[in-house]
């Protein structure tokens, strides 16, 4: 882990899985880092909120292919309107999450364009990792683009910021408690399991070497080094227990044309249906 603020998650891992990891641990590295690897890999699908139900029932919903990765995901069209924006969920979220921030994009005279990523939401599968992500707003933006804007919570902020360097084209991005490190964000992983570090090590190890790829490039800062002209606003909350702010004052310092606002008291998941934040967003926006 860096020597920034420590990500602590509000999230108890259940009791059975700590033991579980333990007596892995005692037993083999190997399968350990299996066990591991499973478990980042796997999403929660959570009960749809009353709070999104609006959203869900008058969205026009289709499940299309990402020929990319060779998986299906539902898309959600939001709204009417020509100008469009793309919504991007975080980890273990859905397509209708966003929902408050949709229905003020609504009344400003926009559409949106969310999805359940691979393994979320209504999407089929049980696993799925950013690079994920990642293709799934590529292929969005060559089927309905281009959109105006782009807005991502969490890892999905970090998505947008991987997709943008990708290639994708829009005039303005809003991430909010966006993780940033991905080395840390395994280590910190593996920490909730109270398992050694070199799991996390042998664990990066093996998606690297399977996937072909550097999981760290797909750092929040890193892929902000690439993204240029496209005025960006971060926001986090001070108070955020699942991802540190520090990952987005980094994102900030590697971005040009970027504005941070930090908020208090919202935590990670609260901030996206705050009045004042989202009102903040539609004047950056607007």
């Amino acid at each position: 882990m860096s020597k920034k603020q420590k990500n602590t998650s509000s999230d108890t891992v259940p009791k059975f899985i700590l033991t579980t990891a333990n007596m892995l641990q005692k037993t083999s590295i190997s399968l350990t880092v299996l066990f591991a690897k499973k478990l980042f890999t796997t999403p929660i699908k959570h009960k749809l909120p009353k709070r999104e139900y609006e959203m869900e029932k008058h969205t026009n919903k289709e499940l299309i292919m990402i020929p990319k990765i060779n998986k299906k995901i539902m898309v959600y069209h939001y709204g009417t309107n020509p100008k469009k924006v793309l919504l991007v969920h975080g980890w273990s979220g859905r397509g209708t999450q966003l929902v408050k921030i949709a229905d003020k994009l609504i009344e400003l005279g926009y559409s949106t364009i969310s999805f359940d990523a691979p393994a979320h939401g209504k999407s089929p599968g049980n696993t799925t990792l950013m690079p994920e992500f990642i293709a799934s707003i590529i292929t969005l933006n060559q089927n309905y683009g281009p959109f105006e804007y782009a807005i991502g919570h969490s890892l999905g902020g970090m998505s947008i910021l991987n997709a943008i360097k990708d290639g994708l084209q829009i005039k303005k991005a809003v991430i909010i408690g966006s993780g940033d490190s991905v080395n840390d964000i395994v280590h910190d992983f593996i920490s909730k399991l109270k398992l050694k570090p070199i799991i996390a090590t042998r664990m990066r190890n093996s998606f690297e070497k399977k996937n072909n790829l550097d999981m760290e490039s797909f750092s929040a800062s890193i892929a902000a080094k690439q993204v240029k002209d496209i005025p960006t606003l971060i926001i986090h909350d001070k108070n955020d227990e699942d991802v540190p702010y520090s990952a987005s004052q980094n994102i900030h310092k590697n971005l040009t044309g970027s504005k941070l606002i930090l908020t208090e008291g919202l935590g990670h998941r609260k901030i996206l249906g705050d009045k004042e934040t989202i009102n903040k967003i539609a004047e950056f926006l607007n």
